[in-house]
């Protein structure tokens, strides 16, 4: 009984960690990209992009390092197509986005 009861504590502790594990500003940069780019692009690591030319976020790091996006964020993102609207991030959200990011690499 006592063996059965550990065994349960253990995997429930085991599937809540993951949702523990992420920074509070992972979190913040999930949430804004939740937010502001998840209608057109997949922003987990399994997902498709709704939007099928929209690349998933997880693999921007392949074709930039993540650590230089903040730059083209604080100056303002802008695309050549109408339906990605044009961004400009504070320095928390920059900071915030780039650490959930980071997380999908």
């Amino acid at each position: 009984m006592l063996r059965y009861a550990f065994s349960r504590c253990l995997i429930g502790l085991l599937l809540i960690t993951p949702a523990l594990a992420a920074s509070t500003v992972e979190r913040r940069g999930k949430a804004f990209a939740q937010a502001n780019c998840a209608r057109c692009h997949a922003i987990d690591r399994v997902s498709e992009s709704p939007l099928k030319i929209a690349p998933p976020l997880r693999t921007l790091h392949q074709r930039y390092p993540i650590e230089t996006l903040g730059e083209a964020l604080a100056e303002g993102i802008y695309t050549g197509h109408g339906d990605m609207p044009a961004f400009e991030l504070n320095p928390e959200q920059i900071h915030d986005l780039l650490s959930y990011l980071k997380t999908l690499e």
